[in-house]
């Protein structure tokens, strides 16, 4: 068989794996999802999601839970998103060391393989008992912030580091200062790459139980007000779901739950996307 032969082969092999394995994990991902759909959405109801649960009714509803997701994801992205992008900026743009890059890039790297438990355990020894805020929704939003922002850092960076040198170059010719060229030219270049940090962001927030168990609680009252909100615990839709599996056997409603969440990260997947469009728009 001559080289021509051989490499041919190899590449028709090397083809059909990487075919093989796309299709395989497609597969995997459909299967998955579509379990989830099949046995949660029918036990999805209007009781279901617009009540809270009452021992004394014989209710269950996860009215509360789901108000405790949507602050949680509020607040820690008005926190994390800023910070992320920030020092993403700072590190691509402004900072001159080469070894203090190196040494940030490698600490966020590290901090985003931390298993979430940890996390939790520090949350509650620094938010909760230190700090003095309890459990509450704040210390599982600053929890969630330490969290996210080494993926935000990390991808808003590399998207950073997309936008062509030439954009800087001529901006600053042209006379113009460093902010004012990072504020119209590189971060409306590099804005998908912090859409998709705040994705990878949201996805992560809504799908974390550990760390919200040790500084949020499971508590399923419903606040009067914002303030009271984020002073007081509560439990997420994540902490519902393993309450309901691990903790009362009840999968039916599990299972509905774990539809809810999906369905609730496409919805904010799409809004992100759409908001991601509109602003091309206006570039």
């Amino acid at each position: 068989m001559s080289h021509s032969a051989k490499r041919k082969a190899k590449a028709n092999v090397l083809k059909v794996l990487v075919y093989g394995s796309a299709f395989l994990t497609v597969a995997v991902l459909v299967a998955l999802l579509g379990y989830i759909f099949v046995r949660g959405i029918p036990n999805i109801t209007w009781q279901l999601l617009s009540t809270k649960p009452s021992v004394i009714k014989d209710t269950i509803g996860i009215l509360p839970n789901l108000l405790n997701t949507l602050y949680i994801i509020v607040l820690t992205l008005i926190i994390a998103l800023p910070l992320g992008v920030g020092a993403a900026v700072y590190l691509t743009e402004y900072a001159t060391s080469k070894t203090f890059i190196k040494v940030v890039e490698f600490t966020t790297e590290t901090l985003a393989g931390i298993p979430s438990i940890i996390y939790g355990l520090v949350g509650m020894l620094v938010f909760v008992q230190m700090l003095g805020f309890g459990s509450s929704l704040l210390s599982g939003s600053l929890t969630l912030v330490i969290m996210i922002l080494p993926t935000i850092i990390r991808t808003t960076q590399e998207s950073l580091k997309t936008v062509p040198a030439g954009y800087r170059e001529g901006a600053l010719g042209l006379g113009a200062t460093r902010w004012y060229m990072i504020r119209t030219i590189v971060l409306p270049s590099s804005i998908s790459g912090i859409i998709t940090g705040c994705i990878l962001a949201v996805g992560r927030i809504v799908g974390e139980s550990a760390a919200l168990l040790f500084t949020a609680g499971s508590a399923t009252i419903i606040a009067s007000n914002i303030f009271e909100a984020y002073t007081r615990g509560g439990g997420t839709l994540s902490v519902a779901l393993y309450m309901y599996a691990a903790e009362r056997g009840e999968f039916e409603v599990a299972f509905a739950i774990a539809a809810i969440l999906l369905i609730l990260v496409f919805l904010i997947n799409m809004a992100t996307r759409l908001v991601q469009r509109k602003m091309k728009q206006k570039q």
